[in-house]
């Protein structure tokens, strides 16, 4: 069975001084698999409230809402758009769907290095190649 980094190596034609090393990766440390995917999910929170905030300021800088509440009274005199979206809201509910992102993708990385810890005892591990140049 030969595998990318065997190769890899017997491709090269000029041989180099760097010593190749296989390794199995066969244990994936709980706490660091959470720190690691809590720093990730605060990430995407941050993206998450800008990324609401600059898309709420361009609609309401085009005047994309001001037309929407226009389209709307023609069929309803007493509902606008601009009662139920406003910054305030806007910035409210991305901040709520950034607190549960932030919660599930911090459970999720713990969930994904628990099951690959239960996968290793099955298959062995991940079998990476390593080099010293």
């Amino acid at each position: 069975m030969s595998t990318v980094a065997d190769k890899l190596a017997k491709k090269s034609s000029s041989k180099t001084s760097a010593k190749q090393v296989r390794l199995r990766l066969v244990y994936v440390d709980f706490w660091s698999a959470v720190k690691l995917s809590f720093l990730a999910a605060v990430a995407i929170a941050i993206v998450t409230v800008v990324a609401s905030f600059l898309i709420y300021t361009v609609l309401s800088t085009t005047g994309l809402i001001g037309k929407l509440d226009d389209l709307f009274k023609a069929f309803d005199d007493n509902f606008t758009l601009s009662d139920v979206i406003n910054l305030p809201q806007v910035m409210a509910f991305s901040s709520v769907v950034a607190i549960l992102n932030l919660i599930v993708i911090t459970v999720l990385g713990a969930v994904v290095a628990g099951i690959y810890n239960l996968m290793v005892k099955v298959t062995g591990g991940l079998l990476v190649g390593f080099t010293s140049n």
